[in-house]
């Protein structure tokens, strides 16, 4: 009994021993699926089954869908769906301190609602802002030859001068590696609509030190930050100097500069590099 049962193991342990050793093998087991591209229906359904954007929409009903719309289109007020405010915002960063000041000068009053609640109104706004994005997307299969209305060497002249976008970018390094990502119409969209997370903060502590890491939180007295060794680390800001750095500022001013003939140029030109 003993025998045979230490003959199955041996048979077994030969047989994984024989498995790995197969050419190929090993290196097919270890490699990552390739990743499924999310379209933008399907982000716009993952933001809409958010608690949040329900709780959101009421409040948005209730104290300020009679100016913009109870789906946020626009009325008396402006359409947020495409608001540049909406598309600088993150959790309610700029969403917020519009929300509790208002503008006086163009009728809004300010609301003096908690941070919870403007968290739930931006997540809305983000979700109704997503689903405009999802309903324009360019059917699969669409050729985008019929969207190239712009002049690609105008299109070059604005990366390259007006735009200020080879200042960081260029067509032989990150472009290429982008436009090998994505096609010229979703690059386009993360120019014009850039999403993430991008700010960094350099912190100068009273000895001269200076911390420096990817933003964590910031508010009135506390600045916290992720070190280069990968720790949160934490900071009274009355006791600190603080420069935060956005690497998204440049995309969220030129959102603002931006002609229909220079968005077409730049598609054009965009979809050159492929």
């Amino acid at each position: 009994m003993a025998r045979s049962l230490m003959m199955t193991i041996g048979a077994g342990v030969l047989a994984g021993v024989a498995t790995m050793s197969t050419p190929g093998a090993f290196v097919r087991a270890q490699q990552p699926a390739p990743a499924k591209r999310v379209s933008r229906q399907e982000k716009a359904a993952a933001l809409a089954a958010d608690p949040a954007v329900e709780r959101g929409r009421k409040q948005f009903v209730e104290s300020c869908g009679f100016c913009h719309g109870a789906d946020a289109t626009g009325a008396r007020g402006p359409d947020l769906m495409r608001s540049a405010l909406v598309a600088h915002d993150v959790k309610g960063e700029v969403i917020g301190p519009v929300i509790h000041q208002g503008r006086p000068d163009k009728g809004m009053p300010g609301f003096p609602f908690s941070d919870e609640q403007v968290a739930d109104i931006a997540a809305f706004l983000h979700a109704r802002a997503a689903q405009g994005m999802a309903s324009s997307e360019v059917p699969e299969g669409y050729s985008v030859e019929r969207l190239l209305t712009g002049n690609a060497e105008a299109g070059k002249s604005y990366f390259n001068g007006a735009g200020g976008c080879s200042g960081c970018h260029t067509p032989a390094g990150d472009m290429a590696a982008a436009v090998a990502r994505y096609s010229a119409l979703d690059l386009e969209t993360h120019m014009l609509y850039p999403e993430g997370h991008f700010k960094s903060v350099v912190v100068t502590l009273p000895s001269g030190e200076k911390v420096e890491g990817p933003l964590e939180h910031i508010d009135d007295f506390e600045v916290a930050l992720r070190d280069s060794s990968g720790w949160y680390r934490a900071f009274a800001r009355e006791r600190v100097q603080v420069e935060v750095k956005d690497r998204l500022a440049a995309h969220r001013e030129l959102l603002e500069k931006l002609t229909q003939e220079d968005i077409h140029n730049l598609f054009a030109y965009l979809q050159s590099l492929k």
